[in-house]
């Protein structure tokens, strides 16, 4: 058997000098594919290709620059044609204007911007930025004069003149600027950068007239010290001494104040009068009660302790307050302001088991009274042992049973106090125990429901995010007082923040159902504004005809008025007008109708025509004065007075054929009399001919 000869592969593939080709096995696609999005994706997070910016348009051609210009132009007259309101489109417009140099335009748009809206005061600190840039002194100085004329309670205004003028080295304009300020009685800081300004320049006497001024518009016990303090340091002694004993004598002993006697003291024990400066603690001691003069006392002791015996004096001093009021103690045990000072003494000088030891004896003297007005002095004492102990004492346990044995002493069957229980559930919450708080607050409104506790307990769940407690705890609430229309109204307004619309509109239609609420004009008013931001225009005018079914007050019908007319429904807002008008032309009701046909008046000034406003000022009434009889219970003579009555044109028409009736009446009766007469004189001629 002869073999095959063997042939190579030739550079063309069939011959010896090529590679092999190999062949691809799987054609199967693969298991992960991949799209031409994801690749652009990868392209651009990993800046393959780099896209060139846009190309800067180069004008070289005044018609084309022009035509830019005007087309530029165009844009910005159009955003404001759509909206004149906002200014940012006129202060665009400006800077553009400004940045090509146009200034004159750009003053123009200012301008009118400023017809648009003249409060605007951002617009009015742009167009004097500008006009400060490009050095136009004069022009910014009219600008100035015209805000701080037409605006002068916006302090930044005046800053920012006297600021320029300053800096122009003008000072006397600078000078003029602030007094024409300080007429209108500015706050304190304005008063304080006059005065730095005259300092400034050296002008003690000017600032020295200022602050005699200041003093006297802003009359508060720490500007006076200011006075005298600047007076010390300028080195004028005698003139702060002066300062302060006109202000004593300013404030008087109706309205004195521990801080001036304070700032007196502490200034003539530094001019080395320690003598002038106890007389001065000595007086106000006596002419202050112990309330209004913590800080003074304390002052007093620190002089003390500078110059005289410190133990004597401290121990003096706290035993007499101590002996004084265990002496009102022991007089009246009840008498809980004596044991809150007695406390409060303890609390600044003495021992952690002493105090607690006197609030041990406060607290058992319980009222007499079972009235919760005789016990709310005493659940102070509570309060104060329970806050004493975790913030001065800082043990938790008995801070824990101080709020317990708190809880148990109150009759909750008679009266409660939803403060402990507040403080209480509070004070779980700062050491971490949330279910302790929650357990706490539902034994609250389960002895004693009232709405400062649920109140409460709602803010804390709101805090903690768990809304289906807070609907849960709102339902007990309303099941407690169905008549709490704040209730209603929160419980809605969760219900929208949390955008159930339909749970927060179901619960406004249960609501207004109630036979019996506090103020169910608020009630009504809160959903009508709830359906007017949902946009909802056939439920609001559902809500005002039913309201309406319920009272015809005027404010009602002019509510309704004013809604269809922000919505640009003029024909139906004159014809609630009109029915309104209808509907209240009793006599018992002018006052009502002419507020009516005021704010109807007022309507079609607005939207109304020529012919719509005369048919309403055909309608407006006449005011006239009349007199009418006082009516008094006794049955005796009340006498006459004046009053102003309203008579409107139907009526007086009304009232006119009316008399025109009655006189008819009255003539047919006289002539039926008359023909009476004339029948018996004729039947008696008759018998005197028979006879």
């Amino acid at each position: 058997m002869s073999e095959a000869p063997h042939v190579k592969s030739g550079p063309t593939g069939t011959g010896g000098g090529g590679k092999h080709v190999g062949k691809v096995k799987n054609k199967l696609p693969a298991p992960i594919q991949i799209t031409a999005e994801q690749l652009l994706r990868e392209a651009k997070e990993r800046q393959l290709e780099i896209v060139p910016p846009p190309p800067r348009q180069k004008i070289t051609d005044p018609t084309e620059l022009a035509e830019y210009r005007m087309r530029k132009r165009k844009q910005f007259e159009d955003n404001i044609r759509k909206n004149r309101a906002v200014m940012v489109n006129w202060i665009k417009y400006a800077r553009w204007e400004e940045e090509t140099q146009e200034y004159q335009r750009a003053r123009s748009v200012y301008e009118r911007a400023l017809d648009v809206d003249h409060r605007c005061v951002p617009m009015w600190l742009k167009y004097t930025e500008m006009e400060m840039k490009h050095k136009q002194v004069n022009h910014a100085r009219n600008i100035w004069d015209r805000a701080v004329t037409l605006m002068p309670r916006v302090s930044q205004f005046w800053y920012k003149y006297t600021y320029m003028e300053e800096m122009l080295e003008n000072i006397a304009g600078a000078r003029q600027v602030f007094e024409r300020w300080m007429e209108w009685e500015p706050e304190e800081q304005a008063w304080s950068s006059y005065i730095n300004m005259e300092l400034r320049y050296k002008e003690i006497d000017r600032a020295r007239d200022i602050y005699t001024k200041f003093v006297l518009v802003h009359p508060t016990v720490k500007n006076w010290i200011k006075f005298a303090k600047f007076e010390e340091k300028h080195g004028n002694v005698a003139g702060a001494r002066e300062v302060y004993e006109r202000a004593v004598d300013f404030f008087g002993e109706e309205y004195m104040e521990e801080g001036l006697f304070i700032g007196f003291a502490k200034f003539e024990e530094g001019q080395k009068e320690s003598e002038r400066a106890r007389a001065i603690y000595k007086y106000a001691l006596e002419k202050l009660t112990k309330e209004q003069c913590p800080d003074l006392f304390k002052s007093y002791s620190i002089f003390e302790k500078k110059f005289g015996d410190r133990r004597g004096i401290e121990d003096v001093i706290i035993n007499k307050r101590r002996f004084k009021y265990e002496t009102e103690i022991k007089q009246n045990p009840l008498n809980y302001d004596a044991w809150f000072d007695l406390l409060r003494l303890l609390e600044a000088d003495g021992s952690l088991d002493d105090v607690r030891d006197t609030y041990e004896r406060a607290i058992a003297n319980i009222p007499l009274v079972a009235s919760k007005k005789g016990w709310r002095r005493y659940i102070y004492l509570w309060i104060n042992y329970a806050l004493f102990e975790e913030l001065e004492a800082e043990d938790v346990d008995k801070t824990r049973e101080v709020y317990k044995a708190c809880l148990e002493v109150v009759p909750h069957k008679k009266f409660t106090f939803g403060k402990i229980w507040l403080m209480f559930a509070q004070f779980e919450i700062r050491q971490k125990n949330l279910d302790g708080a929650r357990k706490i607050l539902g034994t609250s409104i389960g002895k004693c429901p009232k709405p400062k506790l649920f109140k409460g307990y709602i803010d804390l769940e709101l805090q903690m995010r768990e809304f289906d407690r807070c609907r849960k705890i709102y339902e007990k609430f309303l099941e407690h007082d169905m008549s709490n229309c704040n209730t209603w109204m929160k419980f809605a307004e969760l219900e929208t923040i949390l955008g159930d619309t339909d749970r927060a509109r179901a619960i406004f239609n249960l609501a207004i159902q109630q036979p019996l609420l506090d103020m169910p004009e608020i009630l009504w008013k809160a959903y009508i504004d709830f359906e007017v931001e949902e946009e909802e225009h056939d439920r609001v005018r559902a809500l005002y005809k039913a309201l309406l079914q319920r009272t015809k007050h005027v404010k009602v019908w002019i509510s309704f008025a004013n809604y269809e007319a922000s919505i640009e429904h003029t024909k139906k807002a004159r014809e609630i007008y009109e029915e309104a008008d209808g509907s209240l032309q009793s006599d018992t009701q002018k006052e009502e109708r002419v507020l009516c046909l005021e704010a109807w008046r007022e309507f079609e000034t607005t939207h109304g025509t020529e012919k719509t406003q005369d048919e309403i000022k055909k309608k407006m009434p006449r005011r006239v004065k009349k007199r009418r009889k006082i009516d008094v219970e006794e049955g005796g003579e009340g006498g006459w007075e004046e009053y102003w009555d309203y008579i409107f044109p139907d009526t007086e028409a009304n009232s006119s054929n009316l008399k025109f009736l009655q006189m008819a009446k009255a003539w047919k009766k006289q002539k039926d009399d008359d023909d009476s007469d004339s029948d018996q004189d004729d039947e008696e001629d008759e018998d005197a001919a028979d006879d």
